[in-house]
């Protein structure tokens, strides 16, 4: 055999690692989804906004990916509260099966009714276009400062054509929604996508176009890339407010 068609041990090893990662993936899952079901105890700031007005870092308001509540980013939500930032929730998503729009017209109402203002969305997944959709509308957009936005699918992913539901099918690149969300680009300087070198939900990735920041970690996977300690560590970083840093 010829050296131009040799495959290396890497290539080689390649779809068993993927497969490896898409097992811990998938155990990450189904463990954190059980004790986002089970675990209801919660700092009091998460299920009322009011009582997080002491706090003194910069609000946060969390958004979880399709099919996942805000208990999933439960982990995530103690490390922003533990810092001092006003962690809130929006409990009216559900599961975020909304489309983009009715989920972004539920997270401004929420910033207009608690005059939330100089906000970071951390999201997951779908959580990111949300967020994005919510950044591109006259009022409730000015009031967010930047999206850290984790494993989302800016150009869609090619898997959801194959799936039988429809709140997972409209993730699709061709869906409208999706081709008007691409398009639009003047929230991305505001946005910082994260994601992982495999993520088998989005095979076109996470890397968007103009964003103030673009990073793969060294992480596989769509879901387990929320405990990744690069992460955190990155999310600590990304919802400091620079303005309240004691001077060098």
């Amino acid at each position: 055999m010829s050296g131009a068609g040799r495959r290396s041990p890497a290539d080689l090893l390649r779809p068993l690692r993927r497969l490896g990662v898409l097992v811990l993936d998938y155990e990450y899952a189904v463990r954190h989804q059980l004790r986002a079901a089970l675990d209801h105890e919660v700092p009091e700031a998460l299920v009322s906004p009011g009582s997080a007005r002491g706090a003194q870092g910069s609000p946060v308001v969390l958004l979880p990916g399709i099919y996942e509540t805000w208990r999933f980013m439960g982990p995530l939500a103690r490390r922003l509260h533990a810092a001092g930032h006003p962690v809130h929730v929006i409990t009216a998503l559900g599961r975020n099966r909304l489309s983009l729009a009715e989920g972004a017209a539920l997270v401004a109402r929420h910033l207009e009714e608690h005059d939330l203002r100089d906000v970071t969305i951390v999201a997951h997944s779908k959580g990111g276009l949300v967020a994005k959709t919510l950044m591109g509308l006259p009022g409730a957009g000015e009031r967010v400062r930047r999206t850290v936005a984790i494993a989302t699918p800016f150009s869609g992913s090619s898997l959801a054509r194959y799936l039988p539901v429809h709140a997972l099918r409209a993730l699709r690149p061709d869906d409208p929604a999706m081709v008007a969300l691409a398009a639009e680009a003047a929230a991305n300087a505001r946005i910082v996508s994260l994601w992982g070198w495999y993520d088998p939900h989005i095979p076109g990735g996470s890397r968007l176009r103009g964003a103030a920041r673009n990073e793969e970690l060294p992480v596989g996977g769509h879901f387990r890339i929320l405990g990744s300690p690069r992460l955190l560590a990155l999310v600590d970083e990304l919802t400091t407010d620079e303005r309240r840093q004691p001077p060098p």
